[in-house]
Parts: structure tokens; C-alpha cells; sequence
């Protein structure tokens, strides 16, 4: 409890400020809507924001799994070869450079109106660098009592990627997950922005505020909000599951 309760509280408290805020006229609800008629909106659009949350959700996840697979390989590569390591790490800092607002309309030009792989593309390369650094980083902090061991077996340098390398760089390779699990929707909803199919949470967002209901767009943005949050306990559930004894030692 004394974990939870404070930013319940808190939470609870600033929506409090700022529903009063907005019904004394401190600010005008077309600029920033009221709590409850966001509530409202979001009582009423809950089959929209619910279709529109699984759409942006299947890009972001896909984007994820894909960006993920790929930086784990390239960390793998570029902590076995010392030069490739070099290289590797200012190209993937360039790819994170890149900006949605740059990326996403180049991609959606590149395919069909219809396609969702544009978004899943600019959701995998956003996803590609964080994950890619931190991994990298725990492949090469290796102990070295098992290093010698595994050359004592002469051990094959994907048996000892595989049996040391990797458990080793686990921790490493969930703080980057945790970065990308909501940096992956972000860019998934931001892509959205720009063309394509209008089945996301992004594009209802613009097409609301471009209509001036502003409510209708803060609880699409309420869902964008409730997907991340999706994204990062699923990640921390999986870390959970993949490093049991994490928790035994934190415990």
C-alpha cells in the first residue's frame, strides 16, 4: 500500500485541481477540456477507442517483436567482432536521430495507402536503438570466471554467446525493453499521423481535433495513454518471468 496509495492520491488530487481549474474559467475547454467530459467522451467512444486501441496496439506490437529480434542480432554481431561493434553503434545512434514526423510520410509514399507496414516500420526502427545499446552493454560485461570456463570447453562462440553471453545481458536487454515498450506506441500512434488507413488511435485523434471536439480527441489520447501503460506492465511481467531470480534477490 505504501507503494501504490501516494500516486493514486496524487493522481486522484490532480484531476481534482484540474477539473476546478477548467469550471472556474482559468482556462477555456476547447484549449483543455475538463476530466469529466473527457470521462464522458471516453464512456461514449468506448467501442471507437477500443477498435482503434487493438489497431495502433497490433502496429506497436508488431513494430516491437521486429526491432527487437533485429537489435538483439546486431548486438550479438557486433559484441563477437570488435570492428563491427565500432561501427555499429554511431549507425544505430543515426537511426535514432531519425524523427517520426520525417520518417513516417518518406514510408507511407514507399507503400500502398492500405499497408500498415510503414508504421510498423518506423515503430521498429524507434524501438531498434535502445534495445540495441542496452544489450550490447550487458554482452560485453561478462564475468570473467565464465569466460575462462567456457574456454577451458572449448566452447564455440555461439555456444558461449548462447550460454553466458545472453543470460548475462538479460538484465540489460529489459531495461531497454522497457524503454521501447512505450517509445513503440508512441511512434506507432505519432506514425498515424501522416496517411494511411484511419483505423488508429493517431488518426482519430486528428480527425477529432481537426472537428474541434476536443474531448473526443483527449480520450483517444486517454486510450493512446491506457495502451502504453498496457505495453510496459506486459514487459515487466515478461522480465518477471524471465528472471525469477531477480525478484528473489530484490525480495
Amino acid at each position: 500500500m505504501r507503494r501504490i496509495l501516494p500516486p493514486i492520491v496524487f493522481g486522484v488530487l490532480a484531476l481534482a485541481v484540474w477539473e476546478l481549474f477548467v469550471k472556474l474559467g482559468r482556462v477555456a475547454p476547447f484549449i483543455l477540456p475538463a476530466p469529466s467530459a473527457i470521462w464522458a467522451q471516453l464512456v461514449e467512444q468506448r467501442t471507437n477507442v477500443w477498435n482503434a486501441a487493438l489497431a495502433s496496439g497490433a502496429n506497436a506490437l508488431t513494430g516491437l517483436i521486429a526491432g527487437t529480434l533485429v537489435a538483439i542480432l546486431a548486438a550479438l554481431a557486433a559484441s563477437r567482432f570488435r570492428a563491427l561493434g565500432e561501427i555499429s553503434v554511431p549507425f544505430a545512434a543515426l537511426f535514432n536521430a531519425l524523427p517520426i514526423i520525417a520518417l513516417a510520410p518518406i514510408l507511407n509514399n514507399m507503400f500502398e495507402s492500405t499497408s500498415s507496414i510503414p508504421r510498423r516500420l518506423v515503430t521498429a526502427i524507434v524501438v531498434f536503438f535502445p534495445v540495441f545499446l542496452n544489450t550490447l552493454r550487458g554482452l560485453r560485461e561478462i564475468n570473467p570466471t565464465h569466460q575462462e570456463l567456457m574456454r577451458t570447453y572449448a566452447a564455440s562462440g555461439w555456444t558461449f554467446a548462447v550460454k553466458v553471453r545472453l543470460p548475462g545481458a538479460l538484465s540489460h536487454l529489459f531495461t531497454g525493453l522497457r524503454q521501447a515498450s512505450s517509445l513503440a506506441v508512441i511512434a506507432a500512434v505519432v506514425a498515424e499521423y501522416f496517411g494511411g488507413l484511419q483505423d488508429g488511435l493517431g488518426a482519430r485523434i486528428t480527425s477529432a481535433a481537426a472537428f474541434t471536439a476536443y474531448p473526443r480527441a483527449w480520450a483517444f489520447v486517454v486510450g493512446a495513454c491506457l495502451l502504453g501503460l498496457t505495453f510496459y506492465l506486459a514487459t515487466l511481467l515478461l522480465e518477471r518471468l524471465a528472471m525469477p531470480w531477480k525478484q528473489r534477490l530484490i525480495s
